[in-house]
């Protein structure tokens, strides 16, 4: 029996095709049966254009219902879909082509959709094993190179039928999709358990407050990143009557701040539900829907998920869970590193696991930067800044930030125009990744073997943004 993902998520849409899938802001629908239909189409001119079982499709377009049929045409033909961040520059997309080799480099899904539409339906999935491979998703790390994370069909499913359990889905909901879907929050979390309820989604390209506002009054559940919800307390508009509709407010992809939680408390008597994932292993640990959500606290391991803690009282978070990554993409050697001698994932998170069970996450091992809910990491931004003009060295750090969670700072050996440097970097880099200040220092500190100590950089300028 055929395990792809596809095959399970089509089997839950509603019996009523003619139902809502997407809720434009514009007030038009897009039903289920044309979700399919387009997804059908899409297969077939998949493979019409070579596409074969085990090939990446690799997409950097932006978000539409079209692209969402591209991602599941791309699991009905049997490939690999490869989502790439729309802000990622032409010299960055080079190396995950390179990397990845895909058969198909989609940078327009609406009109490839429009060339779909000559090509009749796929009528069947390509059968597909649990353990074939269903996405690579392209993940930061502290040096280096992005790695690509293997996600097989089996632990996209299991993941999906846990979070779709565990947060009470049904298909009474409506969700308000406000994420970006080239990311394991907006693709697959989001994405699955609207698919597994057969649930119509609030469709809106970005967060733009005015039409999250309007889509909270016909939904029941929204997922966010942290910045969402401080955008959302910093609009008079949103109390208690805007989220009077909502059951439920999910939030991960960085630490929810505790002041959020408890303002968002007292505004709307609601609390947000946090959760903690990364894209090796989708969803981890969560918050009860029925019980205590405590603020600073993850919650608890999902079903199936075992999680302890090495070394100690606190110390890095290490998994085993039938929705852990099969290894990184053509990297044997980092997959070993990353896996414990008895095969259990070292997710490189600080934390600690209290008496009840309850997850927390104190930290990262390495010098990882989430802003805005998107990783950065540092080697990139550094090798950028050395080859400048007036630079002799830099170190990048995440400090606090109100608004994205962290804020990315190079913190810079010479001397130069803070303006021009950062406007240099943007030249080079996706924006998230582009230093919101740069600082000029005399020296960097530096341990005994003369590795620069980040931490001490990261107390010096944690007040930049308060």
């Amino acid at each position: 029996m055929s395990e792809n993902l596809y095959d399970l998520l089509a089997s839950r849409f509603p019996a009523n095709r003619s139902r809502p899938c997407f809720l434009l802001p514009d007030g038009s629908e897009i039903s289920y049966g044309a979700l399919e239909e387009g997804v059908g189409r899409l297969a077939s001119l998949l493979i019409a254009r070579g596409v074969v079982p085990g090939d990446r499709v690799a997409a950097q377009t932006a978000k539409s219902p079209e692209a969402v049929m591209l991602y599941l045409a791309t699991l009905k033909a049997g490939a690999i879909f490869l989502p790439l961040n729309t802000a990622y520059t032409a010299a960055e997309i080079e190396y995950f082509l390179e990397d990845a080799e895909p058969r198909l480099f989609v940078q327009d899904a609406v009109a490839l959709a429009a060339e779909a539409a000559a090509f009749a339906p796929l009528a069947a999935a390509i059968p597909r094993t649990g353990a074939d491979l269903a996405s690579i998703i392209y993940t930061s790390g502290t040096t280096g190179r992005s790695k690509g994370a293997m996600l097989s069909h089996a632990a996209l499913a299991d993941n999906a039928l846990a979070l779709h359990r565990i947060w009470g889905f049904s298909e009474a909901d409506v969700l308000l999709h406000a994420l970006p879907i080239f990311h394991v929050h907006g693709l697959f979390v989001a994405l699955h358990c609207a698919f597994l309820s057969g649930a119509p989604m609030v469709w809106l390209a970005k967060f733009d407050e005015d039409q999250v506002l309007a889509g909270l009054a016909r939904s029941t559940v929204m997922m966010g990143v942290p910045t969402f919800y401080v955008r959302l307390l910093a609009d008079p508009r949103f109390n208690r009557e805007a989220a009077s509709h909502m059951r439920l407010f999910i939030s991960g992809s960085a630490p929810l701040l505790e002041s959020t939680f408890a303002e968002f408390e007292q505004r709307t008597g609601q609390r947000i539900l946090e959760r903690y994932g990364m894209s090796e292993a989708v969803i981890i640990t969560s918050n009860p829907l029925d019980g205590e959500r405590i603020p600073g606290s993850v919650g608890y391991p999902l079903p199936g998920v075992s999680l302890r803690v090495a070394g100690g009282e606190t110390g890095v978070i290490e998994i085993k869970g039938p929705s852990v990554f099969s290894g990184y993409w053509r990297n044997p050697e980092k997959t070993a590193e990353e896996f414990t001698d008895d095969g259990w994932f070292i997710t490189g998170d600080v934390g600690r696991q209290d008496a009840d069970g309850r997850v927390w996450i104190s930290g990262r091992a390495k010098d990882l930067i989430i802003s805005g809910g998107y990783n950065v990491y540092p080697k990139e931004i550094e090798l950028l800044f050395d080859e400048m003009e007036g630079v002799a060295e830099s170190a990048v750090v995440g400090v606090p930030h109100p608004d994205f969670g962290e804020a990315v700072v190079a913190v810079v050996i010479g001397q130069g125009d803070e303006a021009a440097l950062i406007a240099k970097a943007r030249e080079r880099l996706a924006a998230f990744k582009a230093p919101k200040r740069v600082m000029f220092v005399d020296e960097l500190p530096r341990n005994a073997m003369g590795k620069v100590q980040k931490n001490l950089l990261r107390e010096r300028f944690k007040g930049l943004f308060a």
